[in-house]
């Protein structure tokens, strides 16, 4: 070749390596070259998704918020990145998925350094965390494995964020509706399923409310007419009724169908007794409420709330025995509240005597024994909760336990158990069985 024409070659190749160059320090990238295995000692196939957000690179600029997906084939990794390890703001770092046999392997994190030549993985990775397949994790440092757990802390702002979020008060519940209690902790409230929420987290019938207080049921009280009829048909089971001022119990000593009252054989009211019904409306029924007695015929009368209603199970052991339970929550014993706690037991057979006892929480409110002729044996507990807890007050009678009342203070309980207890007096044939069990709650005004 002509000298001349070498001169050119010469200068034509000094120039494209001057290009090169100069495209290579113009773009600042990082090249990260590795060959990347399996435990198993075979290569790695999949995706490595890099993700990133907005920094400022050296030598280049702004790098936005974006991702990107490189496809690794037989273990081959070849990416170019701009640099993040002295990026702007500090502590920036590019989060790395790896993605295998269409699961998401694990994850880590890396710190790419400015570098003329290419760089292993192990040299960029600051951390990684394990999500073997879809499940648990963990963390650990990529190059020695040791764990290094991250701490909340070290994580920018998750400690402030955290402190923002509501927690769980006392009264927290499921299957309810939440609302946030005046020191912004979460709180359950109590109330019938059928029941609207108010603002304040306290609830109630929806829409306008219909009572009847202290009516006369229909009837005639001559000692043999055992069937009576209320103006309107009952809510659920918010009927109270009241024989010469005691309470009786449904199911017990009547049975209710529809607007109906027809009283159980021994318990017909004799001449004369006295009855009185107080109970909600169910304005589905239809009908128009009236007051009886209220002047101007307007109503002042707090919506029973239904906590628990249901029947309980049966025992023949000679040992204490749960028979059935109601959780009030903390949201339940506000001071100025009034519980109500009713339970009806049927004894079988006629072997032996039984007992059967209610839990208030820790404090045992009441207490009896039937006789093995007692058939069946009802219970009832008022309790008036107090900023110092509250003062129960308890009726028990059965069908030859003679009539017992009482009253007694129980201590202050952050939310409780109501629990029914039975237990028969020697094992065998006998049994007591919890047939129902009810706990209302008169919302303080």
């Amino acid at each position: 070749m002509a000298p001349g024409k070498k001169m050119l070659l010469l200068a034509a190749l000094c120039g494209l390596a001057w290009v090169q160059t100069g495209l290579w320090a113009q773009t600042g990238l990082t090249t990260i070259q590795d060959t990347l295995f399996k435990a198993d000692g075979t290569r790695f196939n999949g995706t490595l998704t890099i993700q990133w957000s907005t920094f400022d690179a050296v030598d280049i600029g702004t790098i936005e918020q974006q991702s990107a997906v490189v496809v690794v084939v037989n273990g081959n990794l070849d990416v170019q990145l701009a640099p993040n390890a002295t990026a702007q703001p500090p502590a920036n770092v590019y989060t790395v998925m790896y993605q295998s046999d269409g699961l998401n392997q694990f994850t880590e994190t890396w710190s790419v350094p400015v570098s003329t030549v290419p760089l292993k993985v192990a040299q960029v990775r600051t951390a990684t965390q394990v999500t073997s397949g879809s499940g648990g994790t963990g963390t650990g440092t990529g190059a020695t494995g040791t764990p290094t757990p991250i701490t909340e802390s070290s994580v920018v702002n998750l400690v402030a964020d955290l402190a923002q979020r509501p927690l769980k008060g006392a009264g927290f519940g499921t299957n309810a509706v939440a609302y946030v209690d005046d020191n912004g902790m979460l709180e359950t409230a109590v109330g019938d399923p059928g029941s609207c929420v108010l603002v304040d987290g306290t609830t109630g019938p929806c829409g306008a409310p219909t009572y009847a207080d202290a009516e006369t049921p229909g009837g005639t009280i001559d000692g043999v007419n055992n069937t009576f009829t209320l103006a309107n048909t009952p809510l659920g089971s918010s009927l109270m009724l009241f024989l010469n001022g005691l309470y009786t119990t449904a199911n017990f000593d009547y049975t209710l169908t529809g607007s109906t009252i027809q009283f159980a054989t021994g318990a017909t009211p004799q001449p004369g007794d006295t009855l009185t019904a107080s109970y909600r409306v169910d304005t589905s029924a239809g009908g128009d409420i009236v007051s009886l007695t209220a002047p101007g015929g307007v109503l002042h009368t707090a919506a029973a709330q239904v906590i628990c209603s249901a029947a309980g199970t049966s025992t023949g052991a000679a040992a204490w025995t749960s028979l059935g339970g109601c959780n009030i929550p903390v949201a339940g014993l506000l001071s100025g509240d009034r519980i109500e706690v009713r339970a009806t037991f049927a004894h079988s057979g006629t072997t032996t005597g039984f007992s059967f006892q209610v839990n208030w929480g820790t404090t045992t409110i009441l207490a009896r024994s039937g006789a093995p002729q007692d058939s069946g044996a009802a219970g009832r507990a008022d309790a008036a909760i107090t900023a110092g807890g509250a003062q129960v007050s308890i009726e028990s009678w059965g069908s030859v336990l003679p009539f017992q009342a009482g009253i007694l203070n129980a201590p202050a309980q952050a939310g409780l158990e109501v629990i029914f207890l039975g237990e028969v007096s020697q094992a065998g044939s006998d049994s007591i069985t919890l047939t129902n069990f009810t706990v209302l709650r008169y919302p303080g005004t």
